[in-house]
């Protein structure tokens, strides 16, 4: 991992998504990418058209500039390289292409985590980062004092496709020395024997040299669910789980579990792209 991308709104969610990549990176002496984006303006010449002149365009781009700076002297940021960037692009598009662009490796955003919207970064936007992005997505639901991630929990079908993904879990664990804790959920609607559970989490940890892991079958009436009340029943610090990147009709009839979990979990969540 070498480079961090923080989105922000100057929000208070926004501050808690900075203040837990400025402890990662400082654990993994990363770089730290703080994007904030403005809305497209409505003009295309140096006349005011309905919208805002680009007179008034520069002064935002200054303004934002200037917060960047400012937060760039927060205590919590010292010794942590930190590049700032400010740019006209609708917010969830602006992330993915920036990702491209830099190359990061990580995104941490902020979520309101309880209603759904709350201001530019939070509720929809964050959904369609977690459901689009190509690389892993944390989302931080409050501020996190000292960040202790030593319980993870990584919660799966285990089937063939999150080989990959669970392998990035691995290594993000790795980096806080953190124990993993596998969990199968069974619910009404995706039954499995105990047994058959057992054979499928074991036949897939075969494929992985790791320490610090326990498998888990949890019962429960779906699988959003589950996940919820294991992690609370463990006292997990960080869900963790893949998502499909649905889109469409596909993504409106399956709906999606990583979406949900965004909205509805009071803990950190990081999502993994199959």
């Amino acid at each position: 991992m070498k480079r961090i991308l923080v989105p922000t709104d100057f929000s208070e969610h926004a501050a808690n998504a900075l203040k837990a990549a400025a402890l990662i990176a400082q654990k993994t002496k990363c770089e730290l990418y703080l994007l904030h984006l403005l809305e497209i303006p409505n003009h295309t010449s140096g006349t005011t058209t309905g919208g805002s002149s680009i007179r008034e365009d520069i002064l935002l781009i200054k303004k934002a500039n200037e917060k960047l700076e400012k937060i760039k002297e927060q205590p919590y940021l010292a010794g942590i390289t930190v590049n700032t960037s400010v740019q006209y692009e609708r917010a969830f598009s602006g992330i993915l292409a920036f990702n491209k662009k830099n190359k990061i490796d990580l995104i941490v955003m902020g979520s309101h985590g309880t209603s759904g919207i709350e201001e530019l970064l939070i509720g929809s936007n964050t959904e369609k980062v977690v459901r689009l992005s190509e690389i892993p997505v944390l989302v931080i639901k409050k501020e996190i004092g000292e960040l202790k991630f030593k319980k993870m929990v990584f919660a799966s079908d285990f089937s063939p496709e999150t080989k990959k993904p669970f392998a990035k879990m691995r290594d993000f664990a790795a980096i806080f020395d953190a124990n993993l804790f596998l969990v199968f959920i069974c619910t009404p609607n995706s039954f499995k024997t105990t047994l058959d559970a057992e054979k499928i989490m074991s036949k897939f940890i075969k494929n992985y040299d790791i320490q610090n892991y326990s498998l888990h079958i949890f019962n429960d009436t779906n699988i959003e669910n589950g996940i919820v009340n294991f992690s609370k029943a463990i006292d997990a610090d960080l869900i963790g789980l893949c998502t499909h990147g649905r889109t469409g009709l596909a993504h409106f009839f399956t709906g999606s579990i990583s979406e949900d979990l965004v909205n509805h979990a009071t803990k950190p969540v990081i999502t993994f792209k199959i």
